[in-house]
């Protein structure tokens, strides 16, 4: 069954891993990777002040392609004056499933660096081939901030295309210091962090200072920005927002993508301007969507403009065209959208202001309305899933399917036979939804893979289907589940024949 793609799968095309083989000798070499599973993964982990584990399917293109990296980087790193630890863990096995839980694995493949004897846990966040997959760790396994003794050293450690965080302290020792160290260690994995005894090193700020002063260099907007709040999590917000620029850039430009990735991972509602960077128009858009920016940044919303050449991963996701480009949409992490296209630099604020009021209808992806809709399985569509499937009063099994999905092609002749054997009940109603291409409730369904089927009765109930796909089967569960309503009450009334009253008993499951 095919996964569905989230909000952020699109951006999965700037982290795809390049091709690699291994032949099978290859493969048969000694491995530098050390396997665990249930039977050994607590103890062999509790024995380690830092290991590295990938979580792996067999069948996962992805994983394939780490593995040979993988391996390389761990005969690299076990050969070091202090050793890295790699490891690994197949958690397609049923047996190791519970790990897989347990460290929140929810994708393949999933990297996790733990410290302390596994008390400490955090996501690998590096490259995905051996030499960087070899720098990263050894950085991620030395101090977690490093001391700046010189103004050569800062200029190469900061340098102009990466976030830094320094700490400037008048003595190494101290509430202050000791919380700062606290803050490196908990987002080692995400920024270069490094500390120092004077703010003459530093290339940007207040050289005067002699601290305690976090400062934070950014390759955009003010360039640094600091703070005195030495409480750890204020820290670690002060990091994390300074650390989103005011408006993300979302192009080509492989220096844009960590902001674009954090944009995504931020917990804002998600404003995007979509424009075509080359247009004689998009220096007067990026102005005033900067203007608008500043003005409601500390409202809870995040601001990012794309170059619609870059974004066609976005335009498939939310079901966008270019010719309605210049266009704005905004989304909130509960999956509501508000839309506008063929904008002009001058409606932004406006449109704006609207949306922040509660004047913009919320925009729901969908495939046009069917003229015509005679067919036995009847076609449900983002705009008409209000209509046919909560407002019509009616017993309902709706398909959630992918137009390219080999199970839901097997299925379709048995729901058009199911279709066909309710047709004589007014009652019931057999209907399919092409999940790729209309918006789905993820209130009210949860659809992980296609084919994904639910029913939702006459009074409003809403159950999955996981039964069994002969046309018996459905059949006999939507007999079950069914509530009589409407048309056909009058025939619920009538004598019936103790096969028809059978059917007719109490419920006992839904």
């Amino acid at each position: 069954m095919a996964k569905i793609v989230s909000i952020f799968g699109f951006l999965f095309s700037l982290l795809v891993l390049l091709p690699s083989q291994i032949s099978a000798e290859e493969s048969e070499a000694k491995e530098s990777v050390l396997t665990l599973d249930n039977t050994n993964f607590h103890d062999t982990v509790t024995k380690h002040e830092f290991i590295v584990v990938e979580f792996y399917a067999p069948w996962c293109g992805h994983c394939k392609q780490l593995a040979p990296e993988y391996e390389k980087a761990a005969s690299i790193l076990s050969s070091l004056e202090t050793p890295i630890v790699l490891a690994k863990v197949d958690a397609n096995e049923e047996k190791n499933k519970e790990l897989a839980s347990e460290y929140e694995v929810k994708g393949f493949p999933t990297i996790k660096i733990l410290r302390n004897g596994g008390k400490n846990i955090q996501e690998y966040k590096g490259p995905r081939e051996a030499d960087g997959i070899v720098e990263y760790l050894k950085k991620q396994n030395g101090p977690a901030s490093t001391e700046i003794k010189s103004a050569d050293e800062a200029s190469a450690f900061i340098g102009d295309k990466k976030i830094v965080v320094v700490g400037v302290f008048p003595k190494f020792s101290g509430e202050e210091y000791d919380n700062f160290l606290a803050l490196a260690d908990k987002l080692r994995a995400d920024y270069d962090i490094a500390h120092t005894l004077d703010a003459k090193y530093l290339p940007r700020g207040d050289s005067s200072v002699s601290g305690p002063v976090v400062r934070l260099f950014k390759p955009f907007d003010e360039l640094f920005v600091d703070s005195k709040d030495f409480n750890v999590e204020a820290l670690v917000k002060f990091v994390e927002e300074s650390s989103i620029p005011l408006v993300t850039i979302f192009n080509n430009e492989p220096s844009n993508h960590p902001f674009v990735v954090k944009y995504f991972n931020s917990p804002n509602a998600k404003a995007m301007l979509f424009v075509n960077f080359t247009s004689a128009s998009t220096e007067a858009f990026k102005a005033k969507y900067r203007e608008i920016a500043e003005q409601y940044k500390q409202q809870g919303i995040s601001f990012l403009i794309g170059d619609v050449e870059s974004s066609q991963g976005a335009f498939q996701y939310f079901g966008l065209k270019e010719d309605q480009v210049p266009l704005i949409i905004i989304q909130h992490t509960d999956g509501k959208k508000f839309f506008k296209p063929n904008l002009e630099p001058d409606h932004l604020a406006a449109w704006l202001k609207a949306y922040k009021d509660g004047d913009v209808a919320p925009f729901v992806k969908s495939e046009p309305i069917p003229a015509t809709n005679n067919e036995p399985v009847k076609v449900v569509v983002g705009e008409t899933l209000q209509e046919i499937v909560f407002n019509s009063g009616k017993n309902v099994l709706l398909e959630f399917y992918a137009p390219w999905c080999g199970h839901c092609k097997s299925l379709a002749p048995i729901l058009d036979e199911v279709a066909v054997s309710f047709q004589s009940d007014p009652d019931v109603v057999i209907a399919k939804l092409d999940a790729t291409a209309n918006d789905i409730p993820s209130d009210t369904f949860e659809v992980q893979g296609y084919p994904t089927l639910y029913f939702r009765s006459a009074s409003g109930k809403v159950s999955q289907y996981d039964g069994g796909r002969t046309k018996e089967d459905i059949i006999e569960f939507i007999q079950k589940n069914k509530d009589t309503t409407g048309a056909a009450q009058q025939e619920v009334e009538q004598p019936k024949a103790p096969a028809q009253q059978e059917v007719e008993q109490p419920k006992d499951e839904l």
